[in-house]
């Protein structure tokens, strides 16, 4: 007899439980950055029992203690569609994109994650996912040489890509398929401590750029971090020192606000690892390379195209004015500077709302399903939360900024260098390797309001009875 059906999320959650155990084992610094956030989660809600409320209400407080995300960078558009396949297998899809060239990080990248509201609530599992741009490779023949290197790479068993077809075929997979397609994908994950170029030609690609040599010396796309998710981002910068682990310079992304907005991330630096290296005579030569490191994140409010407007034309205003390096020389004029520039930025939750500049779930108030009548349900949204007969919460932005994520792999390549390519992003390329268009997030985040308008409205009809 064949064993149960599984769905999706359920395979979501099998696998991001063994990619965080993976990397506990892995990187123990991660375990004790995971330890850290759980304690000031903890406490965080304990003082401020309205934020416990509204993640409460909104079906993500238990979500809050299993969320993570993970970074791959992949090295070929057939590895890219190929990934897409298997996120498919965990209920993932490709949502935004994003050209990190502009930031002097030669990828382009989206993230594949749940797009639904109760999946996201079941396990809100994303990843990160980079796709090396290697006609960024300015050295002609280092650009052939890499290619030719990633050609003749397989990182996905054989057997993940009979369950993939298995999935595609019928929709889902039983128990026993689940349980094997999770022990098999988290084979392409793992890290492995031999390369498979010479140290000379590692060298070469780290010098082109680390990243690089990150993607093309290795037989597979080993996780780089998962990020948990804190609710006080700025007690875990500081807290990491006591923890024995060194925070980089800066947060990245928004100052601390009372109404916090988009994604802030920070994260410990890299790890150096040793590494056998082929070696010219066909024997191995012992080198370092440094690539995974922990990562912790702070999610807001999803911005509508007016407050993603203004928050980029403020962070661009500062990240032009001031610079700081990986070492953090001038962190303290930056993040004195970042909050000062933000003050043009409404700090409250009527006033995001008033000015349509973040996006909220609206839900009908128990005062306005008890009084409700059809005669005043006739005034508009707003006149509605007015009278308090709706709220409104936060909708909670699920995606990555390109600035930050670039500015947290060039501090964890351990750098301070600002590498510049000219804009190149090239959206087409990266959706044609992929198999598939990419999901545009404001029209998921607008499509998530305009929902709980419409059943908060109709909560508010039935309550108040038929018509006279």
């Amino acid at each position: 007899m064949p064993s149960q059906k599984v769905h999706s999320d359920e395979i979501r959650s099998l696998f991001s439980i063994a990619m965080s155990n993976m990397y506990r084992a892995e990187v123990p610094q991660y375990g004790a950055l995971v330890d850290l956030v759980t304690e000031i989660n903890a406490a965080t809600l304990a003082k401020d029992p309205e934020l416990e409320q509204i993640l409460r209400r909104n079906g993500e407080l238990d979500r809050l203690s299993v969320e993570r995300h993970g970074a791959v960078r992949l090295g070929t558009p057939e590895e890219l569609f190929n990934i897409r396949r298997v996120f498919a297998v965990l209920g993932m899809h490709p949502v935004g994109y994003y050209d990190l060239s502009v930031a002097g990080v030669p990828v382009h990248s989206t993230a594949f994650r749940p797009v639904e509201n109760e999946a996201l609530r079941r396990n809100p599992f994303r990843v990160f996912t980079s796709l090396l741009r290697l006609e960024l490779i300015e050295d002609e023949a280092l650009r052939k040489e890499a290619a030719r290197i990633l050609s003749e790479r397989q990182i996905f068993s054989p057997r993940t890509l009979e369950l993939v077809e298995v999935f595609e075929a019928e929709g889902d997979l039983d128990q026993d398929q689940a349980e094997e397609f999770v022990r098999e994908v988290l084979e392409t994950f793992r890290w492995h401590s031999d390369a498979t170029v010479t140290l000379a030609t590692h060298l070469k690609l780290h010098y082109a750029h680390r990243l690089i040599a990150d993607v093309v010396s290795f037989r597979g796309p080993h996780i780089n971090h998962l990020t948990p998710r804190t609710l006080d981002i700025d007690a875990v910068q500081v807290g990491m020192p006591t923890w024995g682990i060194t925070p980089k310079a800066v947060i990245e992304g928004p100052p601390r606000r009372n109404c916090p907005i988009l994604l802030r991330q920070t994260s410990f630096k890299a790890l150096e690892e040793r590494i056998e290296f082929k070696a010219e005579d066909g024997g191995s030569v012992e080198g370092t390379h440094t690539a995974r490191f922990g990562e912790i994140e702070q999610r807001g409010v999803a911005l509508t195209p007016r407050g993603r407007a203004l928050y980029d034309e403020l962070l661009a205003s500062v990240r032009r004015d001031v610079q700081v390096g990986a070492t953090g020389s001038r962190a303290g004029d930056y993040e004195s500077e970042l909050a000062e520039r933000f003050k043009a930025f409404p700090d409250s939750w009527s006033d995001l709302r008033d000015q349509r500049l973040a996006y909220f779930r609206y839900s009908p108030t128990p005062e306005g399903l008890a009084t409700i009548t059809r005669e005043t349900i006739l005034p508009a949204l707003d006149e509605l939360v007015a009278r308090g007969y709706l709220r409104f919460d936060p909708i909670i932005y699920e995606d990555f900024l390109p600035v930050s994520a670039a500015g947290i792999f060039q501090s964890n390549l351990g750098t301070d260098e600002q590498q510049n390519y000219a804009e190149s992003s090239n959206r087409q390329a990266f959706e044609e390797g992929l198999g598939a268009k990419i999901a545009n997030e404001l029209d998921l985040y607008a499509k998530v309001q305009q929902d709980s308008i419409a059943d908060a409205l109709a909560q508010l009809r039935e309550a108040a009875g038929p018509t006279q």
